[in-house]
């Protein structure tokens, strides 16, 4: 998912999506915020809003890359069917708004945080140099990210949104089978 974007408290850059996620009954299934934000303030945020955050069979919200980012989510839930009877029992009982359920990559395929946070890191500052700011920030640190890693953030990102595609699947097969 997008977020709070580092030195939000200044530029009030926080992604739509958010926003949408707290208004709309929908179970979104992601690795964590992007790491490039705030997650500390994502977090916060969602929590504002009203967001039930799930890790799914974990209790730390992974951190796109790694499976670690040090901030807790709100449930631990161990199966999609889980999932998906919680999702059927909140909109059936008319709490509205989303769920965000967090699905860490899969091990073989985590990128050590330590070398990813350096990689953000010059990546901002790069990004500060070349006074690259609002909507084209984003893309700019990804592709800036991902020639710092010399590509594995891409082969990773890839690998896990194939990961999350097969976490949704189970839920939405579970949902769809409840009365």
């Amino acid at each position: 998912i997008g977020g709070v974007h580092r030195g939000a408290e200044k530029t009030l850059d926080i992604s739509a999506d958010l926003e949408e996620l707290a208004n709309t009954n929908v179970c979104v299934v992601c690795a964590g915020a992007k790491a490039i934000l705030d997650i500390g303030l994502t977090l916060e945020y969602l929590e504002t809003k009203g967001v039930p955050v799930i890790g799914y069979k974990t209790s730390e919200l992974p951190a796109f890359y790694s499976s670690e980012s040090g901030f807790d989510v709100d449930y631990k839930i161990d199966s999609a069917l889980e999932i998906a009877e919680i999702l059927k029992t909140k909109w059936s009982l008319g709490v509205g708004g989303g769920v965000l359920v967090t699905n860490p990559i899969p091990v073989a395929f985590e990128l050590e945080s330590s070398i990813m946070n350096e990689a953000i890191n010059q990546a901002i500052t790069e990004a500060d140099q070349e006074h690259i700011t609002g909507k084209e920030i984003t893309p700019y640190l990804l592709s800036k990210v991902n020639e710092i890693t010399e590509g594995k953030s891409l082969d990773a990102n890839i690998k896990l949104i194939q990961n999350n595609a097969d976490l949704a699947a189970k839920i939405a097969i579970h949902y769809s089978k409840q009365d």
